[in-house]
């Protein structure tokens, strides 16, 4: 069920090159783009759910899982290979970024800032839901830099030279959560390939992003971690084992899952919900 390529991943593979690189854009997209920071800032690795739901979120979302099960190819070694390189990268920037946080918190009003970073969480959440929606959506980076313009207080500024090494701890311990999941993903991969529906999978993970965006926000309450559990129910529902099974005829699911993506693709086309 989840080997079908959808439009959106295959421009982007075409523009960086190959299902490594790709791995490596989607789990680095948020500190290139500051939405890894801007959590950060706004407190949301202040306990360990909140490192979870960035964990498992933000760098090991329905993104990671899709390349991982859709757009890498080659042995399930050389799929962990290639994700355990990625996921080193992906440790070392975010530790710099958390190094570098209260830095970049003695420049900023931290609770006018806090709702542009709920609105990246919540932009991001709807640009995972639907295509069509975030084409009229700024960039997460947009958002990102105009929040910081906006609670800009220079006159607080100072360059924190010792950094905190509890929130340095956090930031890996978020960004290593994204990285265990993405691991477990390739390890698994030859029967999630099979058994895992990834636009449920990936719709559930919009939902799950809206709730955390909503509770940075207030909106909802914090004492529960909300997102983890709709992300639970997503998986449960994403999850069909019984595709994997043989058939009374003698042939594998596996083998009638791609003649009926085959038929979806031909029926479909490029309108496919998409997982970016």
């Amino acid at each position: 069920m989840s080997h079908s390529q959808h439009p959106v991943a295959l421009r982007l593979e075409q523009r960086v090159g190959g299902a490594a690189r790709l791995l490596a854009t989607v789990m680095a997209l948020p500190l290139v783009d500051g939405i890894f920071p801007a959590m950060v800032l706004a407190g949301t690795l202040s306990d360990p759910a909140g490192i979870l739901e960035v964990g498992l979120l933000v760098f090991g979302g329905s993104a990671t899982v899709a390349v991982i099960l859709a757009e890498m190819s080659g042995s399930r070694r050389e799929r962990v290979e290639t994700t355990l390189a990625v996921g080193v990268v992906v440790l070392v920037l975010a530790g710099v970024e958390a190094a570098l946080a209260p830095t970049i918190e003695s420049l900023l009003d931290l609770a006018v800032f806090e709702r542009f970073a709920a609105l990246v969480i919540l932009a991001i959440a709807a640009k995972t839901a639907s295509a069509r929606v975030g084409e009229y959506l700024p960039r997460p980076a947009v958002i990102v830099g105009l929040g910081m313009v906006a609670s800009l207080d220079p006159a607080n500024a100072q360059l924190v030279l010792v950094p905190d090494p509890t929130l340095v701890l956090r930031g890996l311990a978020a960004a290593g959560t994204g990285v265990a999941f993405a691991l477990a993903v390739a390890v698994t991969s030859p029967w999630l390939h099979d058994a895992v529906d990834i636009d449920r999978f990936r719709f559930g993970s919009a939902v799950a992003l809206g709730v955390l965006g909503l509770s940075v926000l207030g909106l909802v309450p914090d004492d529960a971690p909300l997102a983890l559990a709709v992300l639970g129910v997503t998986t449960l529902l994403a999850f069909d084992p019984g595709e994997i099974d043989e058939e009374p005829d003698g042939t594998t699911t596996e083998e009638t899952a791609a003649s009926a993506t085959a038929d979806e693709e031909t029926d479909i086309g490029p309108d496919r919900a998409p997982w970016l």
